[in-house]
């Protein structure tokens, strides 16, 4: 049995045509499957492990980038579970229907915590005092500094 598995394994890693793989990619996989069959001349069964190879491939690499990304922006990898198994998220305390088990925090407290995590990885700091505030105490001090003269030239 495992030399079977070898061969078929071995005939599913081949090179897909660009036609073929750009209906996988549209989920078009029947049309990939009969087109593929009649390109290499083989057979359905043999084409359809084929494109099943390839689909799989392609969705480990996507879960892959979609976990890199993740991992980037802070977010748990617990949260970007893509299976649709209810049994499999149930385990995890992921999101079931149309609530949260999770203790993880969510919505905005998940942005800003990232963010947060991210601006300490770069050893950011913040200002003692923000941005917006320096401008308005500018502004306050050229307000007074413009009122202090016009009052001393039409004041008395």
């Amino acid at each position: 049995m495992p030399e079977f598995d070898q061969k078929k394994n071995a005939k599913a890693n081949k090179k897909l045509p660009k036609a073929v793989i750009m209906m996988i990619e549209k989920n078009n996989l029947v049309m990939a499957i009969k087109t593929l069959a009649q390109e290499e001349n083989i057979s359905l069964e043999d084409a359809k492990a084929r494109v099943d190879a390839y689909e799989d491939a392609l969705q480990e690499k996507q879960e892959l980038n979609l976990a890199k990304i993740a991992n980037r922006q802070g977010i748990p990898d617990e949260l970007i579970d893509q299976s649709n198994d209810p049994d499999a998220q149930e385990e995890n305390g992921v999101l079931i229907k149309n609530y949260v088990k999770s203790d993880q925090p969510t919505g905005f407290a998940a942005l800003q915590s990232g963010l947060n995590r991210q601006l300490h990885d770069m050893e950011y700091k913040k200002p003692l005092l923000p941005y917006w505030a320096k401008r308005v105490a500018i502004l306050v001090i050229i307000m007074v500094g413009l009122f202090w003269i016009l009052w001393r030239v039409f004041g008395k």
